[in-house]
């Protein structure tokens, strides 16, 4: 496959991403109301789990678990650490504010990929970073104050642990060659039995059992979880994780906007302009760089 029609195919898959990510976040603000936020992670990703493993009988695909400690690692930092955190930080902040300090986890990418991976930051990438850094700081708005600090410091630590995460992933894809179905099955057993022991040490809310519960944790679990996260690696596993981090950064400009027509979380006209340097930064880091010139040939 040469370079362009995997980039190509790479933003495909996380345009779909984001839009079922996007979605999910305004999912999991209404859920808050019907389910404790550890209970929440730990039943999505046993359903995801289970999604998925039926999907690799069915394709008669490999079992066999991933290199461990990788595996771990990823489950610890990106799969279990960030949604726990951020389910959190949602109990008490909005959704738009939440998602926003969560995703500054392209900019923890640039630091552990630089540090872990040797991935130093083009000038285009660096640009792009700076429009989307001054969308996030007049989206967030420091100086008004950032509302509940233990949900925003939540949400900032989950945006880190998934940026470890990320990086952890691309190290997993460039020292073996796992399937990605079976690395993102792995990650949700791992995620649901890791949230377990969490889930128990902390108090959470009686379960609400609604209607409204189980259509939302079959979105949460098959679409957000299940496909998502696959879709996710399948991305990181397709160009670096700066490209990939950065690209992740639709999510939140798609869940401000969804909590304003659905939540009635009315963005003001700075964070308008904050979406805007944001998708700016989008469009600046996916620009195909420029092509070298061949040598020319010798007479």
């Amino acid at each position: 496959m040469k370079p362009s029609q995997s980039d190509r195919g790479a933003l495909m898959l996380m345009a779909l991403t984001v839009t079922l990510w996007g979605f999910s976040w305004i999912i999991m603000k209404h859920l808050s109301s019907f389910i404790g936020p550890f209970d929440l992670v730990m039943a999505r990703y046993a359903i995801a789990f289970l999604v998925l493993f039926v999907a690799l009988v069915a394709t008669r695909q490999s079992l066999k678990f991933p290199p461990f400690w990788l595996t771990l690692g990823i489950a610890v930092f990106q799969t279990t650490a960030f949604q726990c955190l951020c389910q959190l930080a949602l109990v008490s902040g909005g959704a738009g504010h939440v998602v926003m300090l969560a995703y500054t986890m392209p900019f923890w990418v640039v630091l552990f990929a630089w540090a872990l991976l040797g991935d130093r930051p083009t000038r285009r990438h660096m640009w792009a970073f700076a429009l989307a850094a001054l969308g996030l700081l007049a989206i967030i708005a420091p100086w008004k104050g950032l509302g509940s600090m233990t949900g925003s410091l939540l949400a900032l630590m989950g945006g880190a642990c998934w940026g470890l995460g990320t990086v952890l992933s691309k190290m997993m894809f460039q020292r073996h060659t796992p399937n990605v179905l079976n690395l993102t099955a792995w990650q949700m057993l791992l995620g649901a039995v890791l949230t377990w022991p969490v889930a128990q040490a902390f108090p959470q809310q009686e379960i609400v059992w609604e209607p409204v519960l189980f259509w939302g944790m079959a979105y949460m679990a098959v679409i957000a979880s299940g496909l998502g996260w696959w879709l996710w690696l399948s991305v990181v596993r397709r160009v670096s994780a700066t490209v990939a981090g950065m690209s992740s950064l639709g999510v939140p400009v798609l869940t401000v906007i969804l909590a304003w027509l659905l939540l009635s979380e009315q963005p003001t006209a700075l964070e308008l302009a904050g979406v805007a340097l944001i998708m700016a930064g989008l469009v600046a880091v996916n620009l195909p760089g420029p092509r070298r010139r061949a040598p020319a040939s010798r007479r």
